[in-house]
Parts: C-alpha cells; structure tokens; sequence
C-alpha cells in the first residue's frame, strides 16, 4: 500500500510539473509570436548599462522576462554582442542622449572590459555623454568608468585602488591527510596546473610567469587609465603603493572620480544634462528593452556573411553541456561554415582557458579544413589558452586584445591513486585478475610501476611534441624556437605579439575586418552573423524551473562550499592528457 502511494504522489506531482511547464511555455510563445506591440524609444531616453552582473560572449534570450518572478530573472548573463550592437545603435539614435553606466563590479574578464571600454569611447565621438554613478568602484569597474564624462561615487561608498593580485589554492595538504596521492604527468616548465595537487606553493618559475603577466597587464591598466583622466601613470602607482585613495574624499582630491553623489544627485545631473524638467522622470532604455526597437537594417549583401563562431568554455569531447566548448557541436558548426556558400569568411571568437588535449585536436583539424576554403580569422577574448590556443593555431591571422591571457603550449595529465585512501579511510580493498602484466593500466586502485608511469610520460611528450609541432606550421616558426615560447609559458596579448604567438593586438572588430578583407570584400558588402546567435532560451528557461541549473542548485544547498565542489567537478574533468591553462587564474 505505502509504495502504491509512492507511485501515485509521485503521478500527481509529475502532472503538476507537465502542466505548469505547459503553461509557461504556451504563455512565452504566445508573446513571441501573437505580440504586434513594438518597442518605441521615448525621446530624450537615457540608454542605462547594467554591467553588475556576469559578461558572456552571447547573452542568454529570455522570453519570459517581462511577466518577472524568481525563475524569469533577465539579469542572469549579459551577451557583450549586445552591449555592442546597443551602444552601436545608440551613436547614430537621435532619442537617446547619453548612457548611464553602472559598473561597481563587473563579472568579466580583462579582455571583455577592453571590449567594452573601447566601444564606450566610441560612442563617446558622437558627442553624447557617458555619466556613471556607483556606492562602490571595483579595479575592474574603474577601468570602466575611467572613460565616464562624469564619474559619481557615493559620499560613504569606497573605491578599490591597491593593485592587481593572483592567489591560487592548493590542495596537497587535503590530499596528504585523505591518503590520496595525485599522479602526475607534464612537459614544460611553466605547465603548473598540477602544482595545486603536489605542492603546498607556487614553484618559482610559476611565480615568475605570473609576476610578469600581472606586470603586462597592470601596465596597460595603468596607462589607459592615466590617458583618460590626464593623470600620469606614476602618480597612480603611486597611489595604490601607498593605499591613497581611502575614502571618497580621497577618490575625488585625487581626480580619480568627478563628483561625489547620492543617487538623487546624480538623476539631477542628468536631468541637467538632458534638459529634464525636475518633475519629470528619467526615461531610461535597459540593453535588453532596447535592441528589441526598430533599428536600421544592417547594411550589406545578406548573400555575403562573415560568420563569427563563439568558442567559450572549456574544451571538452562529444556533445559537451551548457557552459563548454564541445568539439562535436563546434565541428558541426565549422562544417556548416565551410560548405555555406553565403559565408566567406569565419571569425573563431575564442575564450578558453584550454581542456583536452584530443577535443582540441578535434577542432583544430576542423579549423584546418575550413581554412582550406575560405579565410578564417581568430579573435582572442579574455583568454585562449593552451588548448584555446590550440584551436586557434590553424587560423590564417590570430588577433588578441593587449590583456587577453594566451599561450600556455602545453601537456599534463592527472590521476588519482584512491587505493590507500579507500583501504585507510573506508575499509575498501582491492583484488585483481589479468591476463597480462598490464591490463588493469591505467588504474586508480594500485600504485602504478615505474614502467607504467614512463610508458604515461611518453604519451604525454608525443602530445607535446604534436601540439608544439602544429603550433609551429601555423606561426611559420622553426619548431625549437616556438619550443622555447611553450614550456607551458602564459603571455599577454602584448608579450604574445612581441614573440610571433599573436599576429595582431585588437578586438573582435578588427578581426572581423581582417577577415572581410580577405575575402575581399569591402564596407557595406557585407553582414556580420552570430553562431549560435543566442543561447535556447526555453532550455535554459526549462533548466531553472526544473531544477537544473547545476550552480543555483549548489549555491542553494551547499552555500560557500558550492564554488569547492565547482572545483572538484573540474578536477575530474582533468583526468587524462590535458592541455589547459596551468591554473584556476582570477586576477582581481
């Protein structure tokens, strides 16, 4: 009887589940389709960019987002395709007078920053303003408002203004007391991806090469900073050496920030700016209401596209999931680009910190084949590293943004030798039968011989030595020459393009441009497309309702330790021959 009611509670929530999802999706492709209201954009609007939140290279569509509520939140991911299209449009808009930009602090890499960064001052050349208003300033939200006409902080917010850091965790310590001993395989100096697992600090050729991109990539921080607010690049090194900027005051006596402010100061500002009677509200236009408005055509022959692929995530083999770069699903898409008569030219959009070693073989055979037949171009985003370099290397030209994290060229590979923690830890033992001295290799339950780990290290040198070789063809460098720039070394955009690993610092512009020209074609013959043009929107809408959405559902149940068990999901993604930045790199 109790498991007859099992079966039939179970049924009773299944049909409640089927017939809400039902309901939700009938409401969404109603609105898509029965709708004939249009987006208008008011005169005198304010175009408000809401950077607080996490930046992706395609941002996810939202049907649902206007009936609102906990699973229809529009703020999740915001496309920096659509911060560009908007602030795009937005220069050549007679209704919009300006952006509000909100920055504290921006969830994105240094390269996506540069993206946006660039594209605000062009917008800035139509001679609207950019005013931008915060509680609090990030480095990283800074170097967004640095360009601002008009830069407010909160009179009790604060600003971050102390340096740029790396700090890396290391979890030997955890391993030695769970009797768990990682086994470790690598070619290349700096490759230090498995220095979390077997040492307790950073080896000093680790420090090294992270010492000098921090340097690199402070030093174009601090320089474009110091151009847009005519400070000089000493006097603001000086400024986070000696921890200056203290407080508001301190922020605004210095001439990092224009005015301090309270929220309604800065709204008055604005009115000022844009002649608003005070009694009238702002009319602001987020991203996402406007590029829903009627905008003009982009011009060009719709038979003549460059394809711009987005290559973001991990790299990891077959189908993959949401949030990686699939080697099957990118294969089908380079294919699709390559037979495609009306698209003469591919942009492969690249940001990755790297992931297996045969994935990005995979692809880069794919980006060899496609380069055959037409020209393909690379555009580095935040990173395109080791195996992001990888996939990149069969590129006619590879562009890169002066801070993008690149090169990487590199080897590991990780296992785990769980015997003694299972046997001291569990109880667990094991027993074996073979019909040959090796037939259980590579294993996790027994110490492997000397034998079986030589023989590993000789799989790990072929992949080297074939990443290295390809690696060379496609710079036209003499193999031992491109050996001495590997070693698992990180560069900037700038070291990279010093050294022969970049042809060209920029952004996706630029490469796109690259791209047309050789194809030959000119401006305004052709259309630039997106694929994937935007994330499905009812998968990831279905993921949230049901549950699926795997980081809500760690943060939700596990709190602070969902970003530990985030790591550990990665580590065992690691297992086997990797070729992946040589760590969890943040800089803050």
């Amino acid at each position: 009887m109790l498991q007859f009611l099992k079966y039939v509670l179970a049924t009773v929530v299944g049909i409640f589940l089927f017939s809400f999802l039902s309901l939700f999706l009938l409401i969404g492709i109603g609105s898509l389709f029965s709708s004939d209201d249009k987006v208008v954009i008011n005169d005198n609007s304010v175009l408000k960019i809401d950077l607080n939140k996490p930046v992706q290279e395609v941002g996810v569509e939202n049907p649902f987002s206007d009936f609102g509520g906990p699973f229809f939140n529009p703020k999740d991911v915001i496309g920096l395709k659509d911060i560009r299209a908007a602030l795009t449009y937005a220069r050549e808009d007679d209704n919009v007078k300006g952006v509000y930009l909100k920055v504290e602090s921006p969830t994105a890499g240094w390269a996506t920053l540069e993206e946006i960064r660039n594209e605000l001052i062009e917008f800035k050349k139509s001679n609207k303003f950019v005013y931008t208003y915060g509680e609090y300033y990030s480095e990283k939200g800074y170097y967004l408002a640095s360009v601002a006409d008009k830069i407010y902080l909160n009179p009790a917010g604060a600003m971050e203004w102390n340096g740029l850091s790396a700090e890396y965790e290391f979890y030997k310590g955890t391993f030695d007391k769970l009797d768990i001993k990682p086994v470790v395989f690598r070619v290349g100096e700096f490759k230090s991806a498995i220095e979390m697992f077997s040492r307790k600090d950073m080896s000093e050729a680790s420090k090294k090469q992270t010492a000098e991109l921090l340097q690199a990539i402070n030093g174009h921080f601090i320089n474009n900073i110091a151009t847009a607010r005519k400070l000089s690049p000493t006097r603001l090194l000086d400024l986070a050496d000696s921890l200056s900027i203290r407080n508001p005051t301190s922020a605004l006596e210095t001439k990092l920030v224009t005015h301090l402010g309270y929220q309604d100061e800065f709204e008055t500002a604005l009115r000022r700016e844009i002649k608003l009677d005070d009694k009238k509200d702002i009319s602001y236009v987020s991203i996402d209401k406007y590029l829903k408005a009627d905008h003009k055509a982009q011009p060009g022959d719709f038979n003549n596209r460059i394809a711009v692929l987005v290559a973001e995530g991990e790299i990891v083999s077959g189908e993959g999931s949401e949030g990686v770069i699939s080697s099957e699903k990118l294969v089908k898409e380079l294919k699709k680009a390559r037979e495609n008569d009306k698209i003469k030219a591919v942009v492969l959009r690249i940001n990755s910190p790297g992931g297996s070693s045969l994935a990005s073989d995979v692809i880069w055979r794919e980006v060899q084949l496609t380069a055959k037949k037409k020209p393909v171009i690379a555009s580095m985003s935040d990173m395109a590293a080791s195996g992001g370099y990888y996939i990149a290397m069969a590129c006619d030209t590879i562009v890169a943004q002066p801070n993008t994290i690149t090169g990487s060229i590199g080897i590991f590979a990780l296992l785990f030798n769980v015997e003694d923690f299972m046997n001291n830890k569990l109880g667990v033992t094991f027993d074996r039968v073979k019909t040959n001295k090796h037939a259980d290799w590579p294993t996790v339950t027994r110490e492997m011989t000397e034998f079986e780990k030589d023989m590993f290290q000789k799989s790990v040198n072929e992949g080297y030595y074939t990443f290295t070789r390809k690696a060379a063809e496609g710079r036209n460098m003499p193999v031992e020459r491109l050996r001495e720039l590997a070693q698992g070394r990180v560069w900037s955009g700038v070291e990279a393009k010093a050294n022969g690993l970049v042809d060209v610092l920029g952004g996706l512009d630029e490469a796109i441009q690259i791209a047309a020209k050789s194809a030959k074609l000119t401006e305004g013959d052709y259309r630039v497309r997106f694929y994937p043009e935007k994330i499905n929107p009812f998968e990831d809408i279905l993921g949230k309702l049901t549950g699926n959405s795997e980081e809500k559902v760690l943060a939700k149940h596990l709190g602070e330790l969902a970003p530990y068990v985030k790591m550990y999901q990665q580590v065992m993604r690691m297992e086997g021959m990797q070729a992946r930045l040589p760590y969890e790199l943040k800089i803050q």
